[in-house]
């Protein structure tokens, strides 16, 4: 099969943001299909070094074809940033990059269960050796379970009429395909968002959180400042407003450090400092970008520097 085509988002924004330094180590959190790394790697030195992450197989695969003696591959969650570099022997890096959520190779192939553009088997998973589908969780997990899911990562307001509904088709037939769980979808939610197909929220609700890609965002944060040096800088692209409220509130609480109980007298020495230093405002997808990929309009790029010394 034919690897469907990626386009980067905000690519030449974000590794602009990384300020690359030809002899430097950078990380890749998220390879994706390399558009990224091979931005990073353009720009590296023969001493220079890249380490990318990706939990996918297919991404994996795609990366292996990529001949360069400065690229470090590991098929692993972000969230395993600090092991994975303990086991390379990488004590600090220059940069990090992270570009959240999933990738369009990923919505493209029906074979994934992602996208309910195609009529497949239900999956979504990132990595399809680890953990359950889309299509047994559903048929385990109980309404209120489903409900709080497609309500609390889809911020969709007929979660609740929806769960039911699952739970009611179950009963007769498994929901197992992508086709059936859109066309129920479809059936329960009367009112729609114009120019959006009503499972659209679902869908992006149980992909978050089958993945645990909220989880796997705020575990990898805090790692990632505390292996690059100072002077590094962190660049996220994230594509969803509960990703970017994440990464919005730790740049802003690593910037300003630790703050004081209200009314108690502890002198600003004994606080701990921020490690970061917040470069420039957010970025979105210019108005060209976005003509040319529909995917870039929901895109943020926030990027923050790392102050002081490290521990």
């Amino acid at each position: 099969m034919r690897e469907p085509a990626h386009v980067p988002v905000l690519a030449q924004e974000a590794v602009a943001a990384l300020a690359i330094r030809p002899e430097g180590v950078y990380v890749d959190a998220t390879f994706g299909r390399g558009g990224h790394s091979r931005l990073i790697l353009a720009q590296l030195g023969a001493r220079g070094r890249l380490v990318a992450l990706d939990r996918d197989p297919d991404a994996i695969d795609v990366g292996r074809t990529l001949k360069d003696a400065r690229l470090t591959l590991v098929q692993s969650t972000f969230s395993r940033l600090g092991a994975v570099l303990d086991e390379l022997g990488v004590v600090q890096a220059n940069g990090i990059l992270l570009d959240i959520g999933v990738s369009s190779p990923q919505l493209d192939d029906a074979t994934r269960g992602f996208s309910f553009r195609f009529d497949a088997p239900l999956d979504m998973r990132m990595d399809p050796g680890s953990g359950l589908s889309a299509a047994d969780w559903l048929a385990t997990a109980d309404e209120k379970e489903i409900s709080e899911v497609i309500r609390t990562y889809g911020e969709e307001r007929f979660a609740k009429s929806i769960a039911r509904a699952i739970v009611a088709v179950r009963q007769k037939e498994a929901v197992r395909s992508t086709g059936q769980l859109a066309n129920l979808i479809a059936a329960t939610v009367k009112r729609r968002e114009p120019g959006q197909h009503p499972a659209t929220r679902s869908f992006q609700a149980i992909r978050i959180y089958l993945n645990r890609e909220l989880e796997e965002l705020s575990n990898v944060l805090p790692q990632c400042v505390d292996r690059l040096h100072p002077g590094g800088r962190l660049a996220v692209i994230s594509f969803h407003s509960l990703e970017d409220r994440i990464v919005k509130r730790f740049m802003r609480d690593e910037s300003e450090g630790e703050q004081a109980p209200r009314r108690l007298p502890i002198p600003a020495a004994m606080l701990k400092p921020g490690r970061l230093r917040r470069v420039g405002r957010a970025q979105r997808a210019s108005d060209a970008e976005v003509a040319a990929n529909p995917r870039a309009r929901s895109a943020v790029l926030r990027v923050a520097e790392r102050v002081g010394a490290t521990s």
